[in-house]
């Protein structure tokens, strides 16, 4: 053997790998599945990665494992950001683990999660912060692929439901590169429009990564800047993407979020039906109670004493049928504009023939009760005039203009019915048609 050589010690030569090894890589990233996992009393990890045609082992102390988002077990896809190192006891090469993370769909659940807590914290998903979704939209906007099933389930929805209502369609890529920018694109768009007052935001099912355009967070905050309600629908029922979260109403399948986005038409149209059914019982009720004062005040005018009392009635019935005049016609008035407004809302969501049936019924029966409030104005007027005629006849007043008089005593106003009820020198009061006669008796003179 050569002096020159020179010699290693077992320990000397493991260190020297080690700090050739410690040089020369510095911190690498190594991806592999997780296997021979141990975790002995001291808190560390110790395990092996491999891949189909190799392995190495692992170690991660236990200070390092703050940072860990998941459990480690066995069969694990992760990423491992570790210091090649050789662990010199025993001549192990070896990774000193100091972050780990999922590999694949882990990785991406990670991120979901991560921005799920940000968002969360940012108060993103506060209940306090939803809009309402509205009853009856003007317009509907759907934001979506042009070519996936999801539009065509929601264009089919929206068509049995309610057809009058018009759809504006925003088309997107729903999956890839620029899918989420199109997206929010797209949001920023409707808003600025304004030409809708619902959006449907939606894409057919698939795997958490096709789906990933969902849970990026320029799309989040898009939704939750939108000024007009959205309602999403991503995935199937059982995916809850970060706009899901965000938007003002999740619906679990496209289909559902356009069964949430319109009413249904023909509930729609009952409820105008009872509207105008209501509105007619209004006015017969109306119409009804009037009548009720109306024949108060007849039996009123029969009761009374005639003369200034029948005057006076007469005035009353006056006001009260002015009154009755103003009451219905204000009534009527309120009635047409509510009719009106019905119209107009028809006129936006109904077929024109159903609108015009509607009008000409409305007419007849505005044209019936014009008729009928006329026919029962002049009875009314006819009874009062006769009532008048017939009381006037009867009326002390009218036999007085006929030549006779009402005498009676001055000091007590008796009525004189007999010469024996007056004595020579009385004074008495006689009236006559047109005035009084004071005179004193000179002399009484029985029959």
């Amino acid at each position: 053997m050569s002096n020159s050589a020179h010699i290693f010690s077992v320990s000397q030569l493991n260190r020297e790998a080690k700090r050739l090894l410690a040089s020369h890589f510095l911190t690498v990233q190594v991806q592999g599945e997780i296997s021979n996992l141990s975790l002995p009393s001291s808190g560390h990890y110790y395990f092996t990665l491999k891949d189909a045609q190799a392995q190495i082992r692992c170690a991660m102390f236990k200070g390092q494992q703050q940072r860990l988002l998941f459990k480690p077990a066995n069969g694990n896809l992760v990423v491992a950001t570790a210091q090649v190192s050789l662990y010199e006891p025993r001549g192990d090469y070896q990774l000193v683990v100091e972050q780990l993370e999922e590999a694949g769909d882990g990785a991406l659940r990670l991120a979901y999660e991560r921005l799920k807590q940000k968002l969360l914290l940012e108060g993103l998903f506060e209940q306090s912060r939803k809009k309402p979704i509205p009853q009856l939209p003007k317009q509907i906007g759907v934001i979506t692929s042009a070519r996936g099933a999801a539009i065509h389930d929601i264009l089919s929805v929206l068509k049995r439901r309610f057809p009058a209502i018009p759809v504006l369609i925003y088309p997107v890529a729903v999956q890839g590169d620029s899918a989420k920018f199109e997206i929010s694109t797209a949001l920023e768009t409707a808003n600025k429009q304004d030409l809708v007052d619902v959006i449907i935001l939606a894409r057919g099912g698939g795997s958490l990564e096709d789906l990933w355009a969902f849970n990026e967070e320029i799309v989040a905050r898009a939704v939750a800047a939108s000024r007009i309600p959205v309602i999403s629908a991503i995935g199937h029922e059982v995916d809850f993407s970060i706009a899901d979260f965000v938007a003002d109403l999740r619906a679990p399948t496209p289909s559902a979020a356009a069964e949430h986005a319109v009413p249904d038409q023909s509930a729609w149209l009952n409820r105008v039906t009872n509207i105008e059914r209501r509105l007619a019982r209004q006015i017969q009720g109306k119409l009804q109670q009037q009548q009720v004062r109306l024949n108060w005040l007849n039996k009123a005018l029969q009761t009374q004493h005639p003369g200034e009392k029948l005057q006076r009635n007469a005035q009353r019935l006056d006001e009260w049928e002015q009154r009755l005049n103003r009451a219905i016609q204000g009534s009527l008035q309120h009635n047409r504009q509510q009719l009106a407004l019905n119209e107009r809302r028809l006129h936006l969501h109904q077929p024109l023939a159903a609108i015009q049936g509607y009008r000409q019924h409305l007419d007849y029966f505005q044209q019936r009760l014009s008729r009928s409030m006329n026919v029962k104005l002049t009875t009314l007027q006819s009874r009062q005039h006769t009532a008048a005629q017939t009381l006037n006849a009867v009326s002390p007043l009218a036999t007085l203009e006929r030549g006779y008089a009402i005498v009676q005593k001055c000091d007590s106003s008796q009525l004189i019915k007999s010469v024996t009820q007056l004595t020579k020198h009385e004074l008495i009061d006689s009236r006559l048609a047109d005035g009084r006669i004071v005179s004193e008796v000179k002399e009484v003179i029985p029959d």
